[in-house]
């Protein structure tokens, strides 16, 4: 397979990142992927052919990344193409699911495992079993909103009703599901509680990332939500020590968003860079479970770093979501500081630059032990150190709860030369 300058990818999984699986597309280093993505969570989770949670893109594959390098990630442009979309808090259907509802779903009253379905009518029953015609969904709303936007997508309203169920009746449409995506969509469900609730869009990837070392399905390639699978009685179980070969593509960190850099580690030859789960906006930590799932176009530049060998993401926000410390410094700031270098006989004045490490574990707590051990390990220094700088130059950040932040610090330049990265993180805020 020749790698191409540009791959336009409109193809998607069935839930489940498996690097044994052979990557369809490829793309040159230095090239483009252009992607039209799916709606995340709900429309997956209510369809349970799909193994994952999720319907995300097939993995592209990246010429010249080998294990033990990073793909460095631009995100150049994120365009809302759904008009509508439905959204809310969650609660699994007992007797629908064998371990875990997201991945082994299966019809209570024929006992099929991730049956077919089929749509018929509109509600929270519309979703059927295609064997034996028997409501099927794995999971239910409790508090749940439908959503319009504008049609420049800055703004969004939440219906009533009458408007939900309008939107319902020609589901794929006002969803602008794509072509050869699966899913159910979740506007069918036609939730009306929240009616009449201003919100502004600010669309950004809730998953991207690098394919793992073993197959994992895709919602659950994070350290929190790959709780789920250890232990578990499905197929793609595994052990604590095995959950180490995510990648932590599913981040749902609202600053992944157009106009960063997102640096991933290559745990497959390739890298397969994947996307989807896109959100129309969301505060930090997703705190409802689920946010507004859409369908978009998406434009990346993809970059081999050759021995970059990290073991999760880094970010590289743009400068406005940077916290406060973290922003670089100004020419009025260092002028400052110069004095105080002088004045206390200091002999040299650290340059240095921001980086945002992601962590994630079982728990914020957990996540943010992850990401710190992440960025002591990577610069060769102590998680103490890291502590300090991210609580004076810094900040730590919820991306998901319950487990997925980002570790923020200004680091000086000679550490990111340690780890090949000062040239694009310098690039990029200079």
């Amino acid at each position: 397979m020749k790698a191409k300058q540009t791959v336009f990818v409109n193809d998607f999984t069935d839930g489940v990142l498996d690097p044994s699986r052979e990557m369809e597309y490829k793309v040159r280093d230095g090239g483009h992927i252009v992607a039209n993505t799916t709606p995340g969570c709900w429309g997956p989770m209510i369809t349970p052919a799909l193994k994952g949670g999720h319907e995300v893109t097939k993995p592209v594959y990246v010429e010249g990344a080998e294990v033990g390098d990073a793909i460095a990630i631009r995100i150049h442009s994120i365009e809302v193409t759904s008009i509508a979309t439905a959204s809310g808090n969650d609660k699994p259907v007992e007797g629908r699911f064998t371990g875990d509802p997201f991945i082994d779903g299966k019809c209570a009253n024929c006992g099929t495992e991730n049956p077919e379905t089929y749509i018929e009518g509109i509600g929270q029953q519309a979703i059927r079993c295609q064997v034996c015609g028997e409501d099927v969904t794995p999971f239910a709303f409790t508090n749940a909103y439908s959503i319009a936007f504008d049609h420049k997508k800055e703004v969004g309203l939440t219906l009533d009703k009458q408007a939900a169920e309008k939107v319902a009746k020609d589901s794929k449409h006002y969803m602008a599901t794509p072509e050869g995506s699966i899913q159910n969509p979740v506007v069918t469900f036609a939730p009306h509680d929240i009616v009449g609730a201003m919100a502004r869009l600010r669309p950004f990837l809730g998953q991207l990332g690098t394919t793992p070392s073993r197959a994992i399905p895709d919602s659950h390639n994070a350290g929190d939500f790959g709780q789920f699978l250890i232990d578990a009685p499905h197929s793609y179980g595994l052990t604590e020590e095995q959950l180490e070969e995510r990648t932590d593509g599913h981040m749902d960190i609202n600053r992944v968003r157009e106009g960063a850099v997102l640096i991933c580690p290559v745990k497959v030859e390739g890298g397969g860079v994947y996307l989807g789960d896109m959100h129309a906006m969301q505060g930090d930590g997703e705190i409802a479970g689920h946010t507004t799932d859409v369908s978009g176009i998406v434009s990346l530049e993809v970059e081999v770093m050759k021995g970059v060998n990290i073991e999760g993401p880094i970010l590289l926000p743009v400068e406005e979501d940077l916290p406060y410390l973290a922003k670089p410094f100004t020419e009025e700031e260092k002028q400052k500081a110069e004095a105080l270098r002088k004045e206390w006989d200091i002999e040299k004045m650290e340059d240095s630059l921001p980086v945002s490490f992601v962590g994630s574990g079982a728990t914020l707590n957990d996540a943010t032990t992850n990401g710190m051990e992440r960025a002591a390990k990577a610069f060769g220094i102590d998680v103490p150190e890291v502590m300090n700088r991210a609580t004076i130059t810094g900040s730590i950040e919820i991306g998901r709860h319950p487990g997925v932040v980002t570790v923020t610090f200004l680091t000086p330049k000679n550490y990111l030369a340690k780890i090949s990265l000062e040239e694009i993180v310098s690039d990029f805020y200079n």
